[in-house]
Parts: C-alpha cells; sequence; structure tokens
C-alpha cells in the first residue's frame, strides 16, 4: 500500500507526496469532501477490499460519504447504527435555521448518530489508521473533522483452556488474539478503578497495538517508567508477538533464564498485578508479558494457590526435584558409569556392566546421541498435526529405544535414563528450553571431571543465577537475598492468611494484604 498525497490549490496546509517509507505525512482533512474522497482513494489506491458509501443527510442537507474494510468491520452495525440514522428524513417541526446550523458534524455526533463510541480528527494519517484497526470514517461536506466510529468487526478465535497451562483446579479461561478482549478478561476478575491500561503502538508498518497494565495504588511509578521507556525504545518494521517485546525489553539478552514472565491465563495476570506487576498485552497474540519475573515463578502454578497448602506444597517440591532430575540424571550416569564406581551397589553396577557389553560409544557419547534423538523426536510431535504429532511421538520413541537396544548401539540403562529425563522435563514447561542446555552443560562437565565437574556445574549456576536481575528485583528472591516473609510462598506454600505481606522486592507501597 503507497499513500499518495496530491498537491491541490487552497485546501490547506502544504501537501507532499509519500512513497511508503517511514510514518505517513500529517496531511490534514480539507472543506471541500470530493478531494477527501479522492485523498482517501490514493492511500488505498490498489486495495480493493476498501468500500466507499456516498449518501446525503437530509436533515443537513449535505452531502457525506463513509469508508470502512470490507471483513475489518461489521457491516450491519454500519447499516443499522451509521447509515439508518444520517439517511432519515428531516423530522417535523424543525426549522430550516435549525435543519442548517453551523457545525453539521457536532449536530450528527449528538443529536443523529446512536454509537457509544465516536471520536474525531482531521489527518488523514489517523483516519488511515483507525481504517485499518477495523472502524469506519464518516466525511461530511463543509466539515475539516471527520467522525471516527468504531466498527469492529472482525472475528478471532473463541476463549478456551489453554493448551500450555492446562490445571485441574481453577479458570479454564485462556486470553486469546484479540487484546480488546483479553483486557476485558483481565477487568472481569480486577474490577477496580486503580487498574490503569495505557496504549501504545509498536512497528513502523503493523503499528500493532500495545498496552501496558498495571495496578496505580500497588505498582512502583519507577517500574512503570522504565517499562515505558524500554519499550519506546523498540525500532522495528513489525510486531508479529509479545516474544518480539520480550528479546527487547530483557535485561540479561544473552542469558538462557528469561528475566521476563509470559502466561495465557487472566488469573495469573490478575495475581501478579495485585503484587505491583506489570503487564504488557500485545495485540495478535495470547502470550501476556509480567515484569519483573523471577526463576522461583517458572516452578509455581495457579493451581497452587487454589489447593490446600500441604497438597500444593507437595506438587511445587515435586516440580523442583523434577527440575535437579531432568538437568543432572545424564550427568550424574555418566559419572557413575565413568569414574566412580564405587558409589554405585555391586549388584547394579553388575548389570550395568553386562548391559554395556559391546557398545561401541562411551556413556558421554551414548547419552548426547540419544539426547539429541529425543529433541528431534519431540519438535517432531510439536510440529506435526496433534494427531499424527502425538502417535510419532509414541510410536518414535518406542521404536528408537527397542531398535537401539537391539541392535547394541545403547544399554537399556541409557534408555531408561532418557526416558525419565524426558518425563520430568514435561513438569515444568515453562523451563523446557533452559534444561536443555543446562543438561548437555553438565553432561560436558561429568564427561570431563566426573561429580567434580557437576558441581562445579552447578556452582557457575546458581552464580550466574544470583547476578541476574528483572527490572531491578533480584532473580532468584525471595532466596538470594533472603526475605523471611516471601519464604512462605517459595519451597512450599504456606497458608493464604499467613501470606500477611505483599513481596517486598517488588512491592513498593501498601505491602500488607488486607484481610485477617
Amino acid at each position: 500500500m503507497v499513500l499518495q498525497f496530491t498537491q491541490l490549490a487552497n485546501t490547506g496546509p502544504e501537501q507532499k507526496a509519500y512513497d511508503g517509507a517511514g510514518p505517513e505525512p500529517a496531511c490534514q482533512v480539507s472543506l471541500d469532501i470530493r478531494f477527501n474522497q479522492r485523498q482517501v482513494k490514493g492511500i488505498f489506491d490498489k486495495s480493493q477490499d476498501v468500500v466507499f458509501r456516498d449518501f446525503s443527510i437530509p436533515q443537513l442537507h449535505r452531502e457525506a460519504f463513509l469508508c470502512f474494510i470490507n471483513g475489518m468491520a461489521n457491516v450491519e452495525q454500519i447499516d443499522q447504527y451509521i447509515l439508518q440514522p444520517l439517511m432519515q428524513k428531516q423530522v417535523k417541526g424543525r426549522t430550516r435555521r435549525n435543519r442548517n446550523r453551523g457545525n453539521g458534524l457536532q449536530h450528527v455526533k449528538k443529536e443523529l448518530l446512536g454509537s457509544a463510541n465516536i471520536t474525531e480528527t482531521d489527518l488523514f494519517q489517523e483516519v488511515a489508521r483507525q481504517l485499518l484497526a477495523g472502524n469506519t470514517a464518516v466525511f461530511i461536506a463543509r466539515s475539516s473533522q471527520v467522525l471516527i466510529i468504531h466498527t469492529e468487526g472482525f472475528s478471532y478465535r473463541v476463549i478456551e483452556e489453554p493448551g500450555t497451562e492446562t490445571v485441574v483446579r481453577g479458570s479454564r479461561e485462556g486470553f486469546t488474539e484479540n487484546i480488546n478482549v483479553n483486557i476485558t478478561m483481565l477487568r472481569r476478575r480486577v474490577r477496580n478503578t486503580g487498574l490503569v491500561v495505557e496504549k501504545m503502538q509498536l512497528g513502523e508498518q503493523t503499528n500493532t497495538n500495545l498496552m501496558i497494565v498495571y495496578l496505580e495504588n500497588l505498582v512502583n511509578p519507577e517500574l512503570v517508567s522504565e517499562v515505558k521507556k524500554r519499550i519506546q525504545q523498540i525500532k522495528l518494521d513489525a510486531v508479529l508477538d509479545s516474544g518480539y517485546v520480550e528479546q527487547y525489553i530483557e535485561d540479561q539478552k544473552y542469558s538462557i533464564f528469561s528475566t521476563v514472565g509470559s502466561t495465557e491465563k487472566p488469573d495469573v495476570v490478575a495475581g501478579k498485578l495485585l503484587e505491583g506487576r506489570v503487564a504488557v498485552f500485545c495485540d495478535g497474540t495470547p502470550f501476556v508479558l509480567t515484569v519483573p519475573f523471577l526463576f522461583i515463578e517458572g516452578l509455581q502454578s495457579s493451581e497452587d494457590y487454589y489447593l490446600r497448602p500441604i497438597a500444593a506444597s507437595f506438587m511445587r517440591l515435586i516440580r523442583i526435584f523434577s527440575l535437579f532430575m531432568t538437568i543432572a540424571l545424564p550427568a550424574l550416569y555418566v559419572t557413575v558409569s565413568t569414574y566412580h564406581y564405587e558409589m554405585v551397589p555391586t549388584i547394579l553396577l553388575i548389570t550395568m556392566a553386562a548391559t554395556r557389553e559391546g557398545i561401541p560409544f562411551p556413556p558421554f557419547l551414548e547419552a548426547f546421541i540419544m539426547g539429541i534423538a529425543f529433541e528431534i523426536i519431540r519438535e517432531a510431535g510439536i510440529r506435526m498435526p496433534r494427531p499424527v504429532g502425538q502417535a510419532i511421538s509414541i510410536v518414535g520413541a518406542l521404536v528408537l529405544g527397542e531398535t537401539a537396544v537391539n541392535a547394541g548401539v545403547v544399554s537399556s540403562p541409557m534408555v531408561i535414563v532418557v526416558a525419565i529425563t524426558a518425563i520430568t522435563d514435561f513438569v515444568n514447561p515453562s523451563l523446557t528450553t533452559t534444561t536443555v542446555y543446562l543438561r548437555i552443560f553438565l553432561l560436558a562437565l561429568a564427561a570431563v571431571l566426573g561429580l567434580y565437574g557437576i558441581l562445579i556445574g552447578f556452582f557457575f549456576i546458581m552464580a550466574h543465577l544470583c547476578s541476574l536481575r528483572s527490572f531491578g528485583a533480584p532473580y532468584l528472591s525471595p532466596l538470594a537475598p533472603v526475605n523471611r516473609s516471601g519464604l512462605k510462598d517459595t519451597l512450599v506454600r504456606s497458608f493464604l492468611w499467613l501470606m500477611k505481606q505483599r513481596p517486598s522486592y517488588i512491592q513498593w507501597k501498601h505491602s500488607r494484604r488486607r484481610g485477617e
């Protein structure tokens, strides 16, 4: 689409031709309605889905036209709430003076149109953006203002349970790709006048809508300013997903640990806002970003707060144990089978030695090959259609494991180790991409230095985690530095009535939760 503004004498400010590079010029709307129509048609000169409708307004004795993009706007709403009220005959009893009042646009806006959301503009740049958003523009003769009527009518995915954050007990609602629907779902849970929604746009070509959401009475103003500052510094042609924004605003861009959280569940976003965090909504994606984001949040689930504390604490400990197993189990197997035989019971050691007889690869290479094979199978299962993908994952894993053992390529214990590693990796889906790198890192150290290499690896991992920050908050909070009130909701989850304080490493005022 190329914007073309032609020069016309006595039509207002100077208007220059536009070649489509960079932002559109701020050409103002003229009093000449035909000039305005040519300008809009020039903006969308090669687009055949833009609809123009000429009509007259009997109560004003003026010509007018409206335009919208077919498929983006609701045609029934345009017919019922715009064309019918404007084209109806003059009401009896009104004088000619009242019919031809000077400011006809205000008369139309206040007395004729029944739409709830109407704005005004005098720039073709804004008219084009509103049309691309699914709204309708109404031009009236002898008026230098344009009425923008919100008539979005494009379809979107219905609200359903997110596939990445399933729960047994709790809300089944998940965000959709429509940003307005997502904000509405959040407001249903946080019915507070202090919930602030600030709108921004990113992408020179896409003009993607972003919304920064926070609770004004709980959030730190410096945090909001920092989020806005980082987003405003983003210079991109296109923003198609919140992942674009995440990569630009995160603190440690070269770290394998994410310092920006993402979720598809409205109740999770509501809970984080109530702790003083900031959420970033992006149009076109169901994933909402939240900052600051701490490491412990990757081991938590929204269901933890809906269950009794004993059950929630047990499940949280299971996740922590699964995280350790998925990153350290292959390295431990390589260590005990290569360097530290004395750590294995004699009977088990004899069994392991018997199964490794005839295996051509050392334990490290064996574990590495099986790990890569599992990642390939998992990626194939994700990318294929769902019914086919599940069959490939199950059959591929069974056939590959059984065939590899029978062929003498890998040992039976190694297949068991890789299977346990894969199962425990699924317990914490938000950390899957991180655990792959940690697993390979510890595996390489174990092959070179044995158990000492694993200990050194954990030391470097902990040192790196302690050095990270997310928008000023220590990444390992409340474990490092230690915060006694925050420990009630880390490795275990205490009773709700005992968690009286909001996180002090995030919260700056109103730190005490209401209630006894």
